[in-house]
């Protein structure tokens, strides 16, 4: 499958450059417009040359169409895990992992906030955890406390030995004054929404 990939991605480059060549030669004039309308005559004459057009045509177009389906199953298969069961095929999608991570982790005090990215390939499964972090806390302790109940979780919930890269990526650092600070602001209280009809009495 990897050199029927390889094939293709050098037959469309091939193809890409000998197009785009012709074009730039057209429009520096390096091919004279005579032999161009002396070519498009021939092609028009020639029954044979016609019909090697369309069939090559029609292989273009099929072959896009294939590599299209392929491609568009290989970015389905990479958004879900799937292992068998007894009874048949279980499928479970990306999505669904990164939020049962966000949800294991939620009660951790060292974390603020956490949005993981799960990744599944030949190789296993891969997980970028960004995280915000407080700074009163020991960040080498916490973040391999993070990569341990993370691993954990995951290959409970999965029930496979797959292989499981943890990677742990802080993207912020914050004082816990600062984000009680921006609590109390979102928690601010709002005006009163008035709903239905306002009746007015007569004086």
């Amino acid at each position: 499958m990897r050199f029927l990939g390889g094939l293709t991605l050098f037959f469309y480059t091939l193809v890409f450059l000998l197009v785009g060549g012709f074009f730039i030669a057209v429009s520096l004039e390096l091919i004279p417009q005579q032999t161009v309308i002396d070519t498009i005559n021939t092609i028009y004459r020639a029954s044979n040359t016609r019909l090697i057009l369309g069939v090559t045509g029609a292989l273009l177009i099929f072959i896009s169409i294939l590599v299209m389906q392929i491609a568009l199953g290989k970015l389905q298969r990479e958004k879900t895990i799937a292992f068998e069961n007894p009874d048949g095929q279980v499928t479970i999608s990306l999505s669904a992992i990164e939020d049962f991570i966000k949800r294991a982790l939620k009660q951790l005090p060292e974390v603020k906030e956490l949005r993981p990215s799960v990744r599944a390939g030949k190789k296993g499964i891969a997980i970028v955890n960004r995280v915000t972090l407080f700074s009163d806390i020991n960040i080498p302790e916490t973040t391999e406390k993070i990569q341990n109940l993370v691993k954990a979780r995951v290959q409970d919930m999965l029930g496979v030995e797959e292989p499981i890269s943890i990677r742990v990526h802080v993207v912020k650092i914050v004082h816990k004054e600062e984000a009680a600070k921006n609590v109390k602001k979102d928690d601010k209280p709002q005006p009163p929404q008035f709903r239905g009809s306002i009746e007015y009495g007569s004086y």
